[in-house]
């Protein structure tokens, strides 16, 4: 098992993340742009991964959208612009958020601090720790918090993400399937264009 250093985010740093999200996909939802970080906290010069997932708050509330990586060479605040306009793109669930839809999206960022590369998926998983990616088949990630929100077990979690990856949920037992895990903070809207809280 071995492991990579990211970033420390204060809970400042991660509200100004959310909201640098937020802006980004109203940037590009209502205008086609792409929103520029301006001048940007300290930790967003960091060079490390981060994900964004956008959540519909109608009905039932659903995954809207969601994009990012564990690695990036590139500053974390241009990490999270380019999440948060691919999740809202037509590329992440399907079709392309709508203006009318930005009321009623949550955004929720997750900046990547450690990566640990693993053999055994399994035994190295800590639930509420660690979020998965799988590289293999088109590729499929999930948060750290979403296997202790869905009360999932460890062969769950990583069934699942082997799913979103288009894959059948064992591959990740299989030898050309790298199972990547990653540890994260996690920041997030408490409802739509609202308060931020840290999971």
């Amino acid at each position: 098992m071995s492991q990579g250093q990211g970033v420390n985010l204060s809970y400042e740093d991660g509200a100004r993340a959310v909201e640098l999200a937020r802006e980004s996909v109203e940037s590009y939802v209502e205008h086609g742009q792409r929103e520029q970080p301006g001048s940007m906290r300290e930790s967003f010069y960091e060079r490390t991964g981060a994900f964004v997932r956008l959540e519909s708050t109608r009905g039932r509330g659903s995954l809207r959208g969601c994009a990012g990586g564990y690695r990036s060479g590139e500053q974390l605040g241009h990490v999270i612009v380019d999440a948060a306009i691919e999740a809202a793109s037509e590329d992440s669930c399907g079709s392309e958020v709508s203006p009318s839809e930005l009321p009623n999206l949550t955004v929720s960022v997750c900046a990547v601090k450690n990566v640990i590369l693993t053999d055994d998926p399994l035994a190295d998983i800590e639930l509420g720790t660690h979020g998965v990616a799988i590289d293999g088949g088109e590729g499929g990630w999930l948060y750290p918090t979403v296997p202790v929100e869905n009360g999932w077990s460890k062969r769950e979690y990583l069934d699942r993400t082997c799913r979103k990856a288009k894959l059948a949920p064992s591959a990740w037992q299989d030898d050309d399937v790298v199972v990547t895990l990653f540890e994260g903070q996690v920041f997030r809207e408490r409802e739509a264009d609202g308060s931020i809280e840290e999971l």
